[in-house]
């Protein structure tokens, strides 16, 4: 079945395809887009809309829409999930990050944290800063390495809270990543304060903590 007459838009169709959930049994095309390495696409059910997004260190599946009103004859998308697939990153990592935002003070900072998939280790790119005040930022993200992927994007406020600013949502809008701010460096008695989100299909979805954990093979 041809979805378009316009090959563009055909072509955005096959990039983000829509797919029904079957009342019963399984359906191939979900389960591919599913396992997919990278991609994403939306399926309908009875009980509502899920995005499906994968990229090589996340999958997201994730409801944007409750049921329609009207009856359908759909199965369920099911619950919501979250899995990062690049595994915990290294707390040690988060020390280093804390630390150069330290020598930064009182200016603003920031540090990304990039895995690679195939050596499935963690690394610290801190980008190259044009201007730096203690309520500005102005920064070049880094070039990344062939199967390295930005999964943390993280910048201080130095002694100020911790918030995520309009500049902020608009220069998170259209990627997928952590995001973190830190606040209140230097500050005895409450820093650092830590928000984290995770941009993803264009929402802001707060994560309940920092992705961040002990682990043996640190790098």
């Amino acid at each position: 079945m041809i979805l378009a007459s316009h090959p563009t838009a055909a072509a955005v169709l096959e990039a983000v395809p829509c797919y029904p959930v079957p009342p019963t049994g399984s359906s191939p095309a979900i389960d591919a887009l599913r396992a997919a390495r990278a991609g994403h696409g939306l399926i309908v059910g009875d009980d509502g809309m899920m995005l499906i997004l994968r990229r090589p260190w996340l999958a997201l599946d994730y409801r944007v829409t409750e049921g329609p009103e009207c009856h359908t004859p759909y199965g369920e998308v099911g619950p919501d999930a979250l899995t990062f697939r690049c595994g915990p990153i290294p707390a040690v990592l988060l020390d280093d990050v804390l630390d150069h935002f330290a020598e930064a003070m009182p200016n603003e900072a920031a540090a990304f944290i990039v895995w690679n998939e195939v050596t499935n280790r963690f690394h610290i790119e801190f980008p190259k800063i044009d201007a730096a005040t203690p309520s500005r930022l102005v920064y070049r993200p880094p070039v990344l390495g062939e199967r390295c992927h930005l999964v943390c994007d993280i910048h201080s406020h130095g002694a100020a809270p911790a918030f995520f600013s309009e500049t902020d949502n608009a220069d998170d809008a259209h990627s997928t990543k952590i995001a973190i701010v830190v606040g209140l460096l230097g500050d005895p008695g409450g820093g650092p304060s830590f928000l984290a989100r995770l941009c993803a299909g264009g929402m802001f979805l707060t994560l309940p903590g920092l992705p961040f954990a002990e682990v043996a093979d640190a790098a």
